[in-house]
């Protein structure tokens, strides 16, 4: 039986080959490639996508998933290849329900409604965005429908970035959660607000670049494994355990929104570097969740990133790479300046405090867009009314409100609660790491990251997708998902900072 395994195996890799094809190909042209390759590109993605989806789900595979499935039995239920064996299937058996040319079509649409949304971001016109939106609406609701019967149209798809969560689970988190961030935020809008006029002086781009190299190359990001690149919206891509891809945006008068983005991308980009080498071109190389992925690159971020340690160390750095801008603002005031709370447009780079309400926004229409009780022509509309319901504040323009995000063109609804989810968990993880590592505060104002990296790598990033998110946090933490500790997390940082 272990010939047999090591066949299908093999099988396997090839197929993953095929999908790593694909990311190469979707990071190229958010990266390098020109406007006039979306067509061909779509087409290239289209036949790759529907290739791995035939050898992926031919009978053959099935056949030997049920001898496997037996074989798995025999084995240390932890260990890589049992747990290889039973995500394979539940992965085969959800292949099995799609036709082909859906998933063709799928790749082809996504990628030319890519192009559109650069396009329609651009000019902040949503009407030349909102036919592809429309297919993809579409096919996402074709594509539940083929996961008959469910508890809500809208499990199957969150299924995809959050195995096993349905959405009842998450809408009672959030019922949890909302309340207590919404009051958090009122009582901080009564109290003075912290200055941050310094941080929209015009700080030089290659100045901003090269400082958030050298922050993620002191996290441990492997450079040997990866390199950086600028795209309309930062992301992380892997072609395989040694080369993870990350990109940013630098923008001239917000000093902090690459450095932030390249700390969180260079989160989850370390979580795919840290993998078990033993999962290669395997089903398990990927995160545990997208909550699991957010948990580290929010934590990076944020966690650390935000924190009064880390500036004890960097901000004297900063401060001589822009005398001009800093010289005169002590790091106490800059300390603040990072946290300030205040409600925005914009989620990438919103707060703390407000982030998650941006990310409950999404939820909410992505599930009326799939129940049909909202149409995409009047999403704008409706994405206005519920930021202004939920933060008080009113886009102007598409650009700062429907069209911020990148996710919605690639397909990738269910993807945004996970956001949120991922904060909650970073909070969990983090009590526990500092219980293990106490003189953790003082390690990060010394510039050392390593026993955290250690921590991570041992805990969370080796394991890559053996277990589900919830059973990967109860192991580490002893519960499951809870927005408890994340609630205190920020009330104690925020009464700290703004005295409440």
């Amino acid at each position: 039986m272990k010939e047999k395994l090591a066949a299908f195996k093999a099988e396997m890799g090839e197929i993953w080959d095929l999908y790593m094809a694909s990311s190469l190909l979707g990071w190229d042209q958010q990266t390098y490639m020109p406007p006039n390759g979306a067509v061909e590109r779509s087409e290239q993605l289209a036949t790759l996508s529907k290739l791995a989806h035939i050898k992926s789900t031919t009978p053959e595979v099935g056949e030997a998933l049920e001898e496997l499935k037996k074989y798995a039995e025999t084995l240390d239920p932890d260990s890589n290849d049992a747990r290889f064996i039973r995500r394979a299937k539940i992965e085969y058996d959800k292949a099995t329900r799609v036709p082909a040319e859906k998933v063709a079509e799928y790749a082809r649409v996504t990628a030319l409604a890519q192009e559109k949304w650069v396009q329609a971001r651009a000019k902040s016109d949503f009407s030349i965005f909102r036919p592809h939106l429309e297919r993809i609406v579409e096919l996402r609701r074709e594509y539940a429908d083929y996961f008959k019967p469910y508890d809500h149209v809208y499990d199957p798809l969150l299924d995809d970035f959050e195995p096993g969560l349905k959405t009842a689970e998450v809408k009672g988190i959030f019922a949890r959660l909302r309340p207590q961030q919404v009051e958090l935020v009122k009582e901080i809008a009564s109290r003075p607000q912290v200055e941050d006029d310094f941080l929209h002086l015009k700080y030089e781009d290659q100045k901003q670049w090269d400082f958030g190299v050298d922050v993620i190359t002191r996290f441990g990001y492997n450079w040997e494994g990866g390199r950086q690149d600028r795209s309309a919206h930062p992301f992380t891509t892997s072609f395989g355990i040694g080369d993870v891809r990350i990109t940013t945006r630098v923008i001239e008068n917000m000093v902090t929104s690459a450095l932030f983005s390249t700390m969180h991308e260079g989160g989850h980009a370390m979580y795919q570097q840290g993998l078990d080498t033993s999962l290669s071109r395997t089903i398990l190389a990927n995160g545990a969740s997208m909550a699991i992925h957010e948990s580290q690159s929010r934590m990076w971020e944020n966690l650390v990133g935000r924190s009064r340690a880390f500036w004890k160390f960097f901000y004297p750095k900063l401060q001589s790479t822009f005398p001009t801008q800093l010289g005169n603002v002590p790091m106490e005031k800059f300390y603040k300046a990072v946290n300030k709370v205040e409600p925005s447009f914009i989620r990438v780079e919103a707060d703390e405090a407000t982030y998650n309400l941006h990310v409950m926004l999404r939820l909410e229409l992505e599930i009326e867009l799939m129940e049909g009780t909202l149409k995409v022509a009047d999403l704008p509309e409706a994405w206005n009314n519920r930021m202004r319901e939920y933060l008080g504040v009113t886009p102007q323009k598409d650009s700062e409100g429907v069209l911020q995000d990148v996710h919605w063109s690639g397909g990738m609804i269910g993807y945004f609660p996970t956001y949120a989810l991922g904060n909650l968990v970073s909070v969990q993880l983090w009590e526990k790491i500092n219980q293990e590592i106490p003189d953790l505060d003082s390690q990060i104002e010394q510039g050392q990251f390593s026993a955290l990296l250690d921590w991570l790598r041992e805990n969370v990033h080796r394991h890559g997708s053996k277990f589900d998110p919830q059973e990967l946090v109860q192991r580490i933490t002893g519960s499951k998902i809870d927005p408890q500790p994340y609630v205190g997390y920020l009330r104690k940082k925020y009464s700290d900072i703004y005295g409440l």
